[in-house]
C-alpha cells in the first residue's frame, strides 16, 4: 500500500470507494454514500479544509497483483485529534472499498499509520474508535492488537438521526512493537494468499 495526503485529484478513486453501497450496511452510520461527483468532490474539500487538525490520506496499491493495478485507489483513512502535549491522536476516518476487505489492504495501512504516529511523530498514545454497531469494524480493530477501553455512550448524532454510542480501543507506545510484529506478519500471509485476510 501507499498513503499519500488526500488531493483532489483523488476524487475519482475516492468516489469509487464511497460509492459501495457494502460500506453503509455494516454499521458506518456517521455517513452516506455521496449523490454524484460533486458532492464527493466537496467531501474531499472539507477534507483539506480539516488540515492541519486533520490529515487525510488516500489508500493505494502499489504494484499490480489480483487486487488491481497500481495506482488504484482502495480508500481512505487519516490521523487527527492531535493532543501533542499528552501525546494522542485518533488513528480513524477510515473506509475501504468492500473488494479489498479481508486482505492486506488493512493490517497494512495500519501498520504505516501507526508507524508513522509512534516511531516518526512520538505519539504515546493512538485511539482507534467505531461505532457500537459495526460489529465488523471492532472485530477488524481488535484483530490489529488494538486494547479494547470502553464504550462512550451517546457521543454524536449519526446520518440517520440516530445517537451513537463509540466503542473506544487503543495502541500504546510500549504496545507497538508487539502491535507491529502481529500486522507484519498478517500483511505477510495476505501477500501470500491476497484473497484471505
Amino acid at each position: 500500500m501507499r498513503l499519500d495526503p488526500v488531493s483532489v485529484g483523488d476524487v475519482d478513486g475516492l468516489h469509487d470507494v464511497w460509492s459501495d453501497p457494502e460500506v453503509y450496511r455494516h454499521g458506518f452510520l456517521m455517513a452516506r454514500p455521496p449523490a454524484d461527483r460533486d458532492e464527493a468532490a466537496a467531501m474531499v474539500a472539507a477534507q483539506l479544509d480539516a488540515r492541519p487538525s486533520r490529515w487525510a490520506y488516500t489508500v493505494r496499491l502499489v504494484d499490480d497483483s489480483p487486487l488491481g493495478p497500481a495506482g488504484t485507489v482502495v480508500g481512505t483513512s487519516s490521523l487527527g485529534d492531535v493532543d501533542l502535549g499528552n501525546e494522542h491522536v485518533h488513528l480513524g476516518w477510515t473506509t475501504y472499498g468492500s473488494r479489498w476487505w479481508g486482505t492486506a489492504v488493512n493490517p497494512e495501512t495500519k501498520l504505516l499509520l501507526l508507524g508513522h504516529a509512534v516511531d516518526d511523530c512520538g505519539f504515546g498514545r493512538v485511539r482507534i474508535q467505531t461505532d457500537v454497531l459495526n460489529e465488523r469494524s471492532q472485530a477488524a480493530i481488535a484483530r490489529l492488537g488494538a486494547v479494547r477501553e470502553g464504550v462512550l455512550r451517546r457521543v454524536v448524532r449519526r446520518a440517520d438521526g440516530t445517537w451513537r454510542d463509540t466503542v473506544v480501543f487503543s495502541v500504546l507506545h510500549d504496545e507497538w512493537p508487539s502491535v507491529r510484529a502481529g500486522l507484519l506478519e498478517r500483511v505477510d500471509r495476505a501477500l501470500a494468499q491476497p484473497s484471505a485476510g
